[in-house]
C-alpha cells in the first residue's frame, strides 16, 4: 500500500476506525437506558461520544508510537495498524497529534462538567493516564484485560449513566459489566493474534500466560457472558435485553469458528474486523432492548 507519509489516509489508518464501535458502544447503550428513564439532554449525550472516541484514537496513537520507539520488528505481521511502523507517520508528527487528540478530550471532558460535576475531571485524568500505563507497562504484566473492563465498562456505561441522569442503578452496572466483557473480545483476539511474538517479545498478556487455546475458549465464553450480564437486567423489567441480544451470538459463535480455523497469522486481521462488527451489533441490540417497550 502506498501511502504519503503524514497525509489524512495515513492519519486515518493511524486512528484505526474499527475499534470506534469499541468506545461509542458503552456512550450509546447507557443513553439508551438513561432514555428509557425518561427524556436526556443531548448535549452532553454528544460530549460523551466525542470524548470517548477522540480518547481510543489517542490510546491506538500512543500504542503505535510507543511500538515504533521500542524497534518493534511486528509491522509486517500486523500490516496497516501500525502506521509509524510502515513510515506513514514521523514520531515527531505522531507526538503532535497525540497531543492535539488529547487536548481535544479533554475539552469535551472539560464541557460535561456542568451536567456530572467536578468528579468528571478524576475520570478524565485517569483515562489519560492509563492510556499511556496500558501501552509503557500494564499491557506487558497480563491486565490488559482488566482495564478493557474498567475503561470499556465501568467507566464510559456508569459515567455517561450519571451525567444523564444524576444518579446510578443496578441496571447500569449489569450494562457496564456486559459492555466492559464484549469489548473485551476485541483485546483478546488481538492478542491471540500476537501471542507468539509477544512471548518472544516478553510481553506476559492473559493470551500468553494461559495459553492459545484456553484464550480462544476464553474469546467464545466472554461473548456468552456477555450475553448473560445483560439478560439479566431483564429481572428488573427490560425483558427485551434477554431476547434481542441473542442474535449477537450467532455471529459471535461464528467469528470464533473462523478465528480457531486460521489459528494464527496476518489472516486473523479479518476476525478484528469482524469482532468489531459483532461489537456494534451487541450495542445495537442492547439499545433498542432498553427503547423497546
Amino acid at each position: 500500500m502506498q501511502v504519503i507519509p503524514n497525509s489524512a489516509q495515513a492519519w486515518f489508518l493511524a486512528a484505526r476506525p474499527k475499534t470506534l464501535p469499541a468506545a461509542l458502544v458503552p456512550v450509546v447503550t447507557a443513553t439508551a437506558l438513561a432514555w428509557s428513564k425518561g427524556e436526556v439532554n443531548p448535549v452532553p449525550v454528544v460530549l460523551c461520544m466525542l470524548f470517548a472516541c477522540l480518547m481510543q484514537v489517542a490510546a491506538n496513537l500512543i500504542n503505535d508510537l510507543y511500538d515504533f520507539l521500542r524497534g518493534s520488528d511486528r509491522a509486517d505481521r500486523l500490516g496497516p495498524e501500525r502506521a509509524s511502523q510502515q513510515g506513514w507517520i514521523t514520531p515527531r508528527a505522531m507526538r503532535f497529534g497525540i497531543a492535539l487528540t488529547l487536548l481535544m478530550a479533554c475539552s469535551c471532558g472539560l464541557g460535561l462538567l456542568p451536567y456530572g460535576g467536578v468528579a468528571l475531571v478524576a475520570l478524565g485524568v485517569a483515562c489519560v493516564v492509563f492510556a499511556f500505563l496500558y501501552t509503557t507497562l500494564l499491557s506487558y504484566v497480563g491486565c490488559g484485560d482488566v482495564l478493557v473492563l474498567v475503561f470499556f465498562g465501568l467507566v464510559p456505561v456508569l459515567g455517561t449513566y450519571y451525567v444523564l441522569r444524576g444518579e446510578l442503578c443496578t441496571e447500569a452496572w449489569w450494562l457496564a459489566a456486559a459492555c466492559g466483557t464484549v469489548v473485551d473480545t476485541l483485546l483478546v483476539v488481538n492478542n491471540y493474534r500476537d501471542r507468539e511474538q509477544d512471548l518472544v517479545s516478553g510481553k506476559r498478556t492473559l493470551i500468553v500466560l494461559i495459553g492459545g487455546k484456553a484464550g480462544a475458549w476464553l474469546y467464545l465464553l466472554l461473548g456468552l457472558a456477555a450475553y448473560v450480564m445483560l439478560a439479566l437486567v431483564a429481572l428488573n423489567g427490560y425483558l427485551w435485553t434477554a431476547i434481542l441480544p441473542l442474535f449477537y451470538l450467532l455471529p459471535h459463535y461464528l467469528t470464533w469458528r473462523k478465528m480457531v480455523k486460521i489459528g494464527q497469522g496476518r489472516a486473523l486481521n479479518r476476525v478484528l474486523g469482524f469482532t468489531a462488527r459483532n461489537i456494534l451489533t451487541f450495542g445495537v441490540l442492547a439499545a433498542l432492548s432498553f427503547l423497546l417497550p
